[in-house]
Parts: structure tokens; C-alpha cells; sequence
């Protein structure tokens, strides 16, 4: 698959079928999020493998918003990867405070995206989710208090009738300038 299809394809799915997900698959997410690339090469993540389904369960509801139906659908999903926030090598850390950029966050998002576009080629269906409990879901998987949890990835397999959505972007023309704003 040429890498434009590949992201033509990945997106946020809300919807699994009730099929676990081979061990090997995962792996080959995980590892493909490893090798993302980093500010100063600090890798400032480790990765939480959910898949216990009474645990999986637990750690979905607290995604649940005010409002129940908000995330409903991440109890269908049959794993969760919770990405926990490590420390960023010095370098990197004293340079965000200079800049006043998150660079770990960044870090995040890349490794996430990796993690997300190797699950498509292999199949799966993933959605990230930035609301949910974080001080709960620390407790549940026994994350010291000092981490950060910034993000909770769910993964499964989709319907075969889950159509991939047409994606709705703003124009090339709106987005992109040349050699100045």
C-alpha cells in the first residue's frame, strides 16, 4: 500500500467487532511506535498493553464523558493502549523551556500516529482518546503518581460494513502558503 493510502484510510474508527487481536500484531503497532522519531531522541513514552477484558472494561468507562454516550464505543474496542509520558533527556527539556514548546507532547503525537498507521496496514481499527480519567486510569494500571497518561489508544477489529469516511479537510489552497504567511 503507497503511504497516501494509507492515510487516506486510517481514521478514527468507533466501532469493533467482539475478535481479539493477535499478539503479533500488536507487537508490530508497538514497535513501529518505538522507532518514531523524538526531540533529542528521548523517547519520552512507554506503552501499556490493556487486553485483560475485566480490566479492559474497567479502564474504558473512564473514558465515558458527563453525558454516557460520550465514548460509548471504547468498551467495544478489545485492547487499549494507555502511552505513559517519561522523562525527556535534559537537553530536551531545558530547550522546551527555552522555546516554550512541549516537545515531549509532540513526541507523543508522532509515536501515537505511527502506532495508528501501522494498525490500518495491519487491518485494525484504532481511535485516540484524550478525554478520560486520567488519575483513575493511572490507579488501575498501577502508574506511579509522578507520570503523565496524555493519551489512550483503542484497537480491534471494524465491521466489515464500517465504511471508511470520506475525509473532510479545508483545501490545499487554504492551508499552504509559500515563503511567507
Amino acid at each position: 500500500m503507497k503511504f497516501l493510502e494509507l492515510i487516506t484510510i486510517r481514521q478514527s474508527d468507533r466501532k469493533y467487532l467482539d475478535r481479539p487481536v493477535e499478539k503479533e500484531k500488536i507487537e508490530r503497532c508497538l514497535e513501529a511506535a518505538r522507532l518514531a522519531p523524538s526531540a533529542s531522541n528521548s523517547q519520552p513514552w512507554s506503552f501499556i498493553v490493556v487486553d485483560e477484558p475485566v480490566l479492559k472494561d474497567k479502564v474504558a468507562r473512564k473514558t465515558f464523558g458527563p453525558v454516557k454516550t460520550f465514548n460509548k464505543f471504547v468498551p467495544q474496542a478489545p485492547v487499549i493502549i494507555v502511552i505513559v509520558m517519561e522523562k525527556p533527556k535534559i537537553i530536551t527539556e531545558v530547550g522546551g523551556r527555552i522555546k516554550k514548546k512541549e516537545y515531549p507532547l509532540m513526541d507523543i503525537g508522532i509515536t501515537a500516529e505511527h502506532f495508528c498507521l501501522q494498525a490500518t496496514e495491519e487491518g485494525l481499527g484504532t481511535c485516540m482518546l484524550g478525554w478520560f480519567d486520567e488519575l483513575a486510569v493511572k490507579e488501575l494500571l498501577h502508574v506511579p503518581e509522578s507520570k503523565t497518561v496524555p493519551l489512550l489508544i483503542t484497537l480491534g477489529y471494524t465491521p466489515d460494513d464500517y465504511k471508511t469516511r470520506k475525509k473532510i479537510r479545508k483545501s490545499f489552497s487554504k492551508l499552504v502558503k509559500w515563503n511567507s504567511y
